[in-house]
């Protein structure tokens, strides 16, 4: 993953920002995730939870969310690392993370998102935090 010129261990506030960053991106994915159970709940009816899982794990209507859950864990391996996490690790996470909400080359998931981005606003006010972290110059 390593792709920056910097390297050496990350600054703690580096990696405060990277935490801040996960939970951005934690609430964004609650938001994605409340919009798609609306949609799924008004065409089959109320989920229980355990329902919701296994449609968040198996189902294509909410594949696309896979992808912002992905970017947590990497945050969350980088983190918690046998080994100390590399700047360019870091600038690596920060580059995916502005990629994938801003001009994502998967074309279902930018679809999709920018879809959400039009219709909910717990979704933009989530999208705008994340953009804020990803903007700051620490």
């Amino acid at each position: 993953m390593s792709v920056g010129a910097k390297t050496g261990s990350l600054s703690e506030v580096e990696i405060a920002r990277l935490r801040d960053l996960r939970l951005g991106l934690l609430r964004l994915h609650k938001s994605l995730l409340n919009m798609e159970q609306q949609d799924f709940e008004k065409m089959f009816g109320r989920l229980s939870s355990g329902e919701l899982l296994q449609l968040v794990i198996n189902h294509a209507q909410f594949a696309w969310l896979r992808m912002v859950s992905a970017l947590v864990v990497e945050i969350d391996e980088l983190l918690n690392g046998d080994e100390p996490a590399a700047v360019s690790d870091f600038q690596e996470l920060l580059s995916q993370a502005q990629s994938l909400l801003t001009s994502s080359r998967d074309e279902a998931f930018n679809t999709r998102y920018q879809a959400a981005l039009q219709r909910d606003p717990a979704v933009v006010m989530a999208h705008a935090d994340v953009m804020q972290l990803l903007r700051r110059d620490d």
